[in-house]
């Protein structure tokens, strides 16, 4: 009898359909595999990223790579639903790319457009061309990676300046210890850049071109976002506001 029983048994195995995700939802059936939501959640942020990544005018400028700018907005979203940024300026600083290149951009959020574009230093123990080497330690004269909301504005020894305050323990919340501001440096030009191969280094700071920092400094001051990425697996792995 089993074997005119058994090709009912096999149909039946082979016709069960598993609830995809719209019907496990139509269902009431709410999957708790705390990988997979964290899995969906990703995809998610990352859809809704490129979305807006494709939306965005560069203004004749260019866009930051995609990469950079996907870190960036990890943090962005979460900072902004803590209530953090009120200023809703987000600049990004790829201290992958060569000193020679303009590598900050600075982007409208609400209005979804870049509107500066800039040379910007690293720190002198960081590295030359390139940034390598991060630290969130005094004296060590080297660029913190991370996210960072803008201070206060104030007249420092480099004229007028903003102060940072660092988001992430243990990366870069050291930064007020530090004096790691924004502030503008004769060193930070192409014209060095082009003669010794790279720009001047600060001690830290991310340092700009005096002909922009005034004008930088007024868009982005008063709790914006500033993001200072490397594709550094040390810092991802410590890192709370990204993945």
């Amino acid at each position: 009898m089993i074997y005119k029983i058994l090709p009912f048994v096999l149909i039946a195995i082979f016709s069960f359909k598993p609830l995809n995700t719209a019907d496990a939802q139509q269902k009431g059936v709410v999957d708790t595999d705390p990988e997979l939501i964290a899995a969906n959640s990703k995809a998610s942020l990352e859809t809704k990223c490129k979305t807006l990544y494709s939306a965005i005018d560069d203004n004749n400028l260019s866009l930051p790579k995609f990469d950079s700018f996907l870190a960036a907005f990890q943090g962005y979203e979460v900072l902004k639903l803590q209530g953090k940024i009120s200023n809703e300026i987000l600049t990004i600083v790829d201290f992958s790319l060569s000193s020679r290149m303009e590598r900050m951009w600075v982007i409208n959020m609400k209005t979804q457009k870049v509107i500066l574009k800039s040379l910007v230093a690293h720190g002198r123990n960081s590295g030359t061309e390139f940034a390598t080497k991060f630290s969130n330690t005094n004296e060590s004269f080297q660029s913190s990676l991370g996210f960072y909301v803008t201070g206060e504005e104030y007249q420092g020894k480099h004229g007028t300046s903003l102060r940072l305050d660092g988001m992430e323990s243990g990366i870069n919340d050291n930064a007020r210890d530090r004096a790691v501001v924004i502030h503008g440096a004769d060193y930070v030009s192409e014209k060095l850049a082009n003669a010794q191969g790279y720009i001047g280094r600060s001690l830290g700071c991310p340092a700009v071109p005096y002909k922009i920092h005034k004008e930088l400094i007024e868009l982005i001051k008063d709790k914006s976002c500033v993001f200072i990425y490397h594709p550094s697996r040390n810092y991802v792995a410590k890192s709370k506001l990204v993945s």
